[in-house]
């Protein structure tokens, strides 16, 4: 799969980004909201980017892509769609620190989203964030989630204050240009490895 926004590049891992994996996955952000994203050593990272490669080509995930920016062609971390209960999918994504607060994290949501989606047969995916955790927030309703619950809930390993929102799928075909535009999209460009989309 090959998506491209006006910035971005969102591709499948190789093997040999498992050290960008792995540094992206060790500030501070990562640690706070996603422990069970930080990869302590670089083996940490190779196995799990080995396990991710060997995910692609079916729709039962995790579906992990790297964010990669056309300007300097660098690592700057990922957009995934998850399975969780029931059949229901979970949208992630991580931009490394140095990176934050430019709008990636929105643009790479934007384009991924209605596509793996698609490809998965969801009609809805969610975003499940600790409260405190607000610039996640604020990029999933930019995005166009809407908050389902806050509250007390199960999160990662334990039960914490929550926000879990939701997305419903929106058939590409029928965004006007400028909601396109606003979404991350350049007319006619987003492409996968079996031809445009």
């Amino acid at each position: 799969m090959l998506l491209e926004t006006e910035r971005l590049i969102i591709t499948e891992l190789t093997m040999d980004m498992a050290m960008d994996v792995h540094k992206n996955s060790l500030d501070e952000d990562t640690r706070r909201f996603v422990p069970d994203e930080v990869f302590e050593t670089l083996d940490e990272a190779v196995e799990t980017v080995r396990f991710l490669i060997s995910q692609y080509g079916s729709v039962e995930g995790p579906l992990v892509y790297a964010l990669i920016t056309k300007e300097d062609n660098e690592n700057i971390g990922y957009v995934q769609l998850v399975p969780i209960e029931d059949g229901k999918w979970e949208i992630g994504y991580h931009v490394a620190k140095p990176h934050t607060g430019k709008g990636y994290a929105t643009e790479a949501v934007a384009a991924f989203l209605p596509v793996m989606a698609a490809r998965v047969g969801a009609s809805e995916v969610y975003g499940i964030r600790l409260q405190e955790n607000t610039a996640s927030g604020r990029e999933l309703e930019k995005c166009g989630f809407v908050v389902l619950f806050e509250g007390e809930g199960a999160y990662h390993d334990g039960v914490y204050k929550i926000s879990k929102s939701v997305w419903r799928n929106t058939d590409i075909r029928r965004m006007s240009p400028l909601t396109l535009r606003q979404r991350g999209y350049k007319g006619g460009m987003i492409k996968s490895k079996t031809g445009a989309m």
